[in-house]
């Protein structure tokens, strides 16, 4: 009876958890956006593609998500209520980075296949590079820096 227990309150922990972290992001419409945000989301957005846009809060603030197709890439445009941008995600190809950092970006995947790259800015400055790695079913992400250089936390 005691592991019965121990595998309910597990499962029930994930579940929680899984419903916490979905909780955190929120879809919304362009007309629930902030006047500010808004603003932000018209110069930004000049001949892109909108995907979607959510509200999301990370450590107790809220930000603004524009999910975005540009050139056949994706990019994603996160903005605080003010309008500012805060961090972009944007696809990138293998081919296009530094050898340093495709070589770190191999070497960090191991024998995993890596699917895509997108470019991690933050407040205007290049911070990382991340790819989305797969291995059998399983799938993951790997960061380095903008040099290739192994990152102190992940972005």
């Amino acid at each position: 009876m005691n592991h019965f227990y121990k595998t309910f309150f597990a499962l029930l922990a994930i579940v929680m958890t899984y419903s916490v972290a979905n909780a955190q992001e929120k879809k919304i419409t362009r007309k629930q956006l902030p006047p500010a945000v808004e603003k932000t989301v018209a110069a930004e957005t000049q001949g892109a593609n909108i995907k979607g846009f959510a509200r999301e809060v990370e450590k107790g603030q809220t930000f603004y998500e524009a999910s975005l197709a540009v050139n056949g890439h994706s990019k994603d445009i996160l903005m605080d209520p003010s309008g500012n941008i805060v961090e972009v995600e944007e696809q990138v190809t293998m081919d296009s980075l530094p050898a340093a950092v495709q070589a770190a970006l191999k070497k960090a995947a191991g024998r995993s296949a890596i699917q895509s790259v997108e470019s991690i800015t933050k407040n205007g400055t290049l911070v990382a590079y991340e790819g989305h790695v797969k291995r059998g079913l399983k799938r993951s992400e790997i960061q380095v820096g903008p040099q290739g250089e192994k990152l102190k936390r992940p972005e």
